[in-house]
């Protein structure tokens, strides 16, 4: 009988960056960095990069972290 797979949740910040692409970045994965063409695109990468990720840390033996509090707000100044 397999095993029940368990679901891991993370934010990903997507940034457009200069090759008019986007890139992708998660917080609560250290290190954990990919990009796509597309939105779409960046999108798959995200999530393969952080199915290999969590898999590489289980190989390893190591602790998978999770996510914890996080918050988006704009922070707007006037220099």
């Amino acid at each position: 009988m397999k095993k029940a797979k368990k679901v891991y949740k993370y934010t990903a910040f997507f940034e457009k960056n200069e090759l008019d692409g986007y890139t992708v970045t998660v917080p609560s994965l250290p290190g954990l960095t990919t990009e796509g063409k597309t939105m779409d695109e960046a999108q798959i990468m995200a999530e393969d990069a952080v199915r290999c990720y969590v898999e590489g840390l289980k190989k390893l033996q190591r602790s998978v972290p999770l996510e914890g509090a996080s918050a988006s707000v704009a922070v707007i100044v006037a220099v």
